[in-house]
């Protein structure tokens, strides 16, 4: 995992919750900026380059998740995201990864933990790709240097996190990928104590699979999941 410092904005209502994530990860040696409300954190985000982003959901002006939609959509901004909120719900995090978090944590949560996390998802970003490997199951293909993946024609957009679990599946197409290898592809050694990892699958599936195409992603249960044209 990477120890270069790490360039962070932190979006959060909460002044203590606030203060207390920056002089911890200023204390690692990252860099911080801190956005009190949605609208000034979306102008920092939109407008300077950051390494990763701690967002809150319950913010004034502006709630986390249209922050985010915004961020991913009009400012076209791929870098990573943990959303850090109260909200536990399945629903909420389904929501979540579908507009294009990278990591969802449910307070409270230590702050070593976070700031783990933050150096996962920024190491893995990067990971170097060469540009002409391509993935291809059935008519799902996955361009690794661009980071395109299709379906029969169709785009399909994920999340970061979304991309590394395609990914080892795709690789490992037609054998059967167990939970923990997709966590450790997912977090690396920061695998969540939560079952978020059903809520990327879900998310992985719904993306990948619509109503009128035939299924391409099983779950095995009691192993884990596998992706492969027949089942």
């Amino acid at each position: 995992m990477s120890t270069h410092p790490l360039s962070i904005l932190i979006i959060e209502d909460n002044a203590q919750l606030a203060a207390n994530l920056y002089d911890y990860l200023e204390g690692c040696g990252h860099s911080l900026d801190a956005a009190p409300d949605g609208l000034s954190g979306l102008h920092l985000a939109a407008t300077r380059d950051y390494d990763a982003i701690v967002l809150d959901w319950n913010l004034p002006r502006l709630d986390g998740l249209t922050v985010l939609r915004k961020l991913r959509g009009e400012a076209k901004q791929r870098v990573p995201v943990i959303m850090l909120t109260a909200r536990d719900q399945l629903a909420d995090k389904i929501d979540g990864f579908e507009a294009g978090l990278d990591d969802y944590l449910v307070k409270p949560v230590a702050l070593p933990e976070i700031e783990v996390r933050l150096r996962s998802l920024v190491a893995r970003l990067r990971q170097s790709v060469a540009p002409e490997d391509v993935l291809t199951v059935g008519d799902l293909t996955f361009h690794l240097g661009t980071l395109e993946i299709r379906r029969a024609g169709r785009p399909i957009a994920l999340s970061r996190t979304g991309r590394h679990l395609l990914e080892l599946l795709m690789r490992e197409s037609p054998r059967v990928v167990t939970r923990v290898r997709l966590e450790r592809a997912a977090w690396g050694d920061a695998v969540p104590a939560t079952d978020l990892l059903r809520s990327h699958m879900h998310v992985l599936r719904r993306a990948i699979q619509r109503d009128t195409e035939p299924p391409l992603l099983y779950t095995v249960p009691g192993s884990g999941y596998r992706l492969c044209e027949h089942g």
